[in-house]
């Protein structure tokens, strides 16, 4: 383990919850002046205290470590609210309905950004039948490519993972799907909105 709970964090955490040191050290079962030397970095809690003191607090042990206090704001489900995150060693994606604390590879992974597709990454679209057919015009090399390509609905995601040397393509079930997201290992996170009403006639090229 590479991190472990700050007494700073403590300190803010009891601070939030109106505790003395006192009182969270009795909920505890340790003495305040073992709270005492978490706060002012002269010691650190035991593990087995960990989950402890993760419960007076109502957080999780991983927001506890992490310092990030994790509000999942998304109670309702909705697709669109999507967060995605791509490791920079071994470009795992990962995806979350809300806010999450994701680590891979001992990194902390930031949710990506997604920016409006461009000139330098056209995308195009076609209906067939009850599928959109997506295919993004970019090179598939092994330094520069797509790595994944989803479907975004109010209560649905589709994400087809690709690969170097294989094709910038992939096919949709429509089911109300309302954003195309693509990643490019250079370049991050673009998204197209799929506009209502398209047609099995109708392309569209962004």
């Amino acid at each position: 383990m590479n991190q472990y709970v700050t007494g700073a964090i403590i300190k803010e955490l009891r601070e939030k919850s109106k505790l003395t040191q006192l009182q969270l050290a009795e909920k505890l079962g340790v003495s305040d002046k073992t709270v005492s030397k978490w706060e002012t970095g002269k010691g650190y809690p035991d593990i087995t205290l960990l989950e402890p003191i993760a419960e007076v607090f109502s957080v999780s042990v991983t927001e506890l470590i992490s310092g990030n206090t994790i509000r999942n704001t998304n109670v309702s489900a909705n697709m669109r609210r999507s967060k995605f995150y791509v490791c920079p060693v071994c470009g795992n994606v990962i995806h979350s309905m809300g806010e999450a604390d994701i680590h891979c590879h001992g990194i902390s992974v930031v949710p990506l950004e997604a920016e409006p597709s461009n000139e330098h990454h056209p995308i195009f679209i076609e209906r067939v039948e009850d599928e959109y057919y997506v295919r993004i015009d970019h090179s598939m090399t092994k330094e520069h490519y797509i790595s994944f390509i989803a479907a975004v609905s109010l209560d649905d995601l589709q994400l087809i993972r690709l690969y170097p040397e294989g094709n910038a393509e992939a096919r949709f079930r429509i089911r109300g799907v309302k954003r195309i997201l693509f990643y490019c290992n250079r370049d991050g996170l673009f998204y197209m909105d799929v506009v209502k009403g398209m047609t099995e006639e109708r392309c569209l090229i962004w």
